[in-house]
């Protein structure tokens, strides 16, 4: 049992002890961690200590906790990509040594809503495809995608069937755009309501990346709301000054 101190100091005793046994794999990736009071317990502290200690370990990225779950050790991120980078979701998990693999949940042609015409600037009457996607890398899901694409860029002859796999590589292969301009922002969002599908339970953390795409020639190619999941993709970005 940790000796009587100060309570910082009892609380940084603490973040050594775990950080420990997280380094030596006491408590491996996406495992939880001992409950509050057990951790009172073995280390003779208030769950204020506990919960201090608690978070600076998440402050550092070794832990987060779920709402009415617990606290649970972060796994290593399954796929990395730069974010000053545009590129395809299938690309970033290629070049991170894994299979990408995609799964369409719907492709519906419909009209704009009025928040999308506002993010898109377009007129109200636009006509979309609404796609939902979900994306794995070697078989494990790391995002959920929420596509709009406007009608206009597609012929007259296109059928929504027809997309598959990365929706990057469709506009290169089949409609001459490459997407090479984003405007993008990244949001920290906790909900039930993103995945659906085997596993979707789990899914709660997201980083999102709202982003606008377009082509060379500045034609919208697309808006994207895509759902990364806490602890399998992880973003670099490249700062100087």
């Amino acid at each position: 049992m940790v000796t009587k101190k100060s309570r910082p100091g009892l609380a940084e005793e603490i973040v050594a002890t775990l950080k420990s046994r997280i380094d030596g794999a006491t408590y491996e990736p996406g495992s939880r961690l001992p409950t509050e009071a057990q951790l009172c317990d073995e280390f003779g502290v208030s769950r204020a200590t506990v919960r201090s200690a608690i978070k600076e370990l998440d402050v550092v990225g070794l832990v987060y906790t779920r709402q009415g779950l617990g606290t649970y050790v972060r796994s290593i991120p399954y796929v990395q990509d730069g974010l000053e980078r545009m590129g395809s979701i299938s690309d970033s998990i290629r070049l991170s040594g894994k299979t990408p693999g995609m799964e369409y949940a719907r492709r519906l042609v419909r009209t704009v809503t009025d928040a999308e015409a506002a993010k898109m600037s377009v007129p109200l009457d636009t006509a979309v495809l609404e796609l939902r996607r979900r994306i794995t890398a070697d078989g494990e899901i790391v995002a959920y995608s929420y596509d709009t694409l406007p009608m206009s860029i597609f012929g007259p002859d296109f059928e929504p069937e027809e997309l598959s796999g990365s929706i990057f590589a469709y506009f290169t292969n089949e409609l001459g755009h490459t997407a090479s301009l984003g405007f993008a922002e990244v949001h920290a969002v906790e909900s039930r309501q993103i995945g659906w599908g085997p596993g979707s339970a789990d899914h709660t953390l997201f980083v999102l990346l709202d982003q606008l795409q377009y082509a060379e020639d500045g034609t919208l190619l697309g808006y994207s709301r895509s759902y990364f999941v806490e602890g399998s993709y992880a973003f670099n970005l490249k700062r100087t000054r």
